[in-house]
């Protein structure tokens, strides 16, 4: 059994990813990182599904760094969340860097609590828009982290990303077979009562669940 600090935030990837981790026989601690993001509710998600999988389950505390992160939707409640789909960079939805805040946090818990992986829910085509979410990135930041982390670290310790080269849609495949509850999922930018229908995450999660051989249960705002 292996211990996997796992970046959970409560979005629909990083759920299924949760669930794939346990399937698979690890033993899980779920780190959800409060950046200051303007839909923080996604982390009621983040916590039904540690408590559904019995997995060990932390907040990490980060709100300050908004105030650093000016001009983006998630982070400054000047900018309006668009009703726009993105597909190249230059959104405002991308907070430029934010794997990197958020993995170093993950990996040194990791390195502290003796872990064998850190996993995140990356899939193909998010590095379309977000260039740290690529293979390039990933490999870019373990080289760095064994330097970083030379004789601190376990050996081995390293960030994986199981689904980095599947798509949106077959992510939902494989959690439609671990029996994912996909209303215990949260995908908007926005911070509704439920989720808006229009932003860039729920076109992509709409988009997703018609390509999938999965009905999208979802209760958006808009139709």
């Amino acid at each position: 059994m292996a211990r996997i600090v796992a970046i959970v935030s409560g979005g629909l990837d990083s759920v299924v990813l949760a669930h794939h981790l346990v399937d698979q026989g690890n033993d899980l601690l779920m780190l959800s990182i409060d950046y200051g993001q303007r839909h923080r509710k996604e982390h009621e998600f983040a916590r039904r599904t540690a408590d559904r999988l019995n997995a060990d389950y932390e907040v990490v505390d980060l709100r300050n760094i908004a105030t650093m992160l000016p001009g983006y939707s998630l982070t400054d409640s000047k900018v309006d969340v668009p009703d726009q789909h993105y597909t190249a960079p230059g959104s405002v939805n991308v907070v430029p860097n934010r794997n990197v805040i958020l993995l170093s946090v993950a990996f040194g818990r990791a390195a502290a609590e003796k872990a064998d992986k850190v996993a995140i829910g990356t899939v193909a085509g998010d590095d379309a828009t977000a260039p740290d979410c690529s293979r390039a990135f990933i490999d870019a930041f373990n080289t760095m982290e064994r330097v970083a982390t030379a004789g601190y670290a376990p050996e081995g310790l390293e960030v994986v990303a199981p689904f980095i080269d599947m798509p949106k849609h077959e992510v939902i495949n494989v959690g439609e077979r671990l029996g994912v509850p996909w209303q215990e999922t949260w995908s908007c930018f926005n911070n509704y009562e439920s989720q808006c229908g229009l932003c860039a995450a729920c076109q992509d999660r709409r988009l997703a669940f018609q390509k999938s051989d999965v009905s999208d249960p979802t209760q958006y705002r808009s139709a």
